[in-house]
């Protein structure tokens, strides 16, 4: 009877001990995971991040004054010559009565 209830408890004790390394494993399987997503998520980032200045480079460079200057469309425009400004707090629009 002894003997029997050692070699049970012992076997008791010893699944208990395989059952908690498996769930460490797989804890430690699931942070590897995440870890691993995290990074490439950051790499990630990093690139698009990089992106979005080449394209903030590109815009300014297009807003740039010199671009502006050079474009043909503007080349054409025809320049006023007698412009005429509204003076003082003139209304625009007619009152009607």
């Amino acid at each position: 009877m002894v003997n029997q209830s050692t070699v049970l408890l012992m076997a008791s004790i010893g699944s208990l001990i395989l059952v908690l390394a498996l769930l460490i494993l797989f804890h430690e399987n699931a942070n590897a995971t995440k870890g691993y997503r995290l990074r490439s998520l950051e790499r990630e980032r990093s690139l698009l991040l990089l992106e979005q200045e080449v394209l903030n480079m590109h815009i300014a460079e297009s807003q740039a004054m010199e671009t502006l200057q050079n474009d043909n469309l503007i080349q054409v425009m025809v320049s006023i010559r007698n412009p005429k400004y509204t003076e003082g707090e003139s209304e625009v629009a007619l009152r009607r009565k």
